[in-house]
């Protein structure tokens, strides 16, 4: 009976060798750096500090075009204040002394070869008188006649 024992026991001793044989060897291949898991940690480190230093130069190009949209926006208040001062101002500006438009040149039809030019009394420019409170007004720019 010992005898069996012994050849059962010696033959478990040897199963569990191969079997802690095979499991070394499926992990030394799980470990692998360049097929396993340990190539694949090793990619995902690498890719790791390349994402960690692509953030930073996108920070810091980030942070300068901040500091950029910063000073052009004071720049771009600075403008539209003095734009306001001028608008503000004109209200100072008289109406009446605009130019006269220039009417179009027409060909008489005695002389077809020369330009004529209508008078100025043909010319009516058209002026209304702004509503109070409004700070532009609308002017006819078409040809008319002046009033006398």
């Amino acid at each position: 009976m010992e005898l069996v024992a012994d050849i059962l026991l010696v033959a478990g001793a040897l199963g569990a060798g191969l079997y802690c044989f095979v499991l070394a060897r499926r992990l030394n291949r799980f470990n692998d750096l360049e097929k396993g898991v340990g190539g694949a940690v090793a990619v995902l480190s690498a890719q790791v500090d390349d994402l960690n230093k692509t953030l930073q130069s996108a920070r810091a190009a980030s942070d300068s075009s901040n500091e950029a949209l910063g000073d052009l926006t004071i720049k771009a208040e600075a403008a539209a204040q003095r734009l306001e001062l001028l608008m503000a101002s004109m209200h100072d500006v008289p109406i009446n002394d605009t130019p006269e438009p220039k009417a179009p040149e027409a060909k008489s039809p005695e002389k077809p070869d020369e330009i004529s030019r209508p008078d100025v009394a043909e010319i009516e420019c058209k002026t209304e008188a702004p509503a109070p409170g409004l700070m532009f007004m609308r002017r006819d720019r078409g040809p008319a006649r002046a009033e006398t």
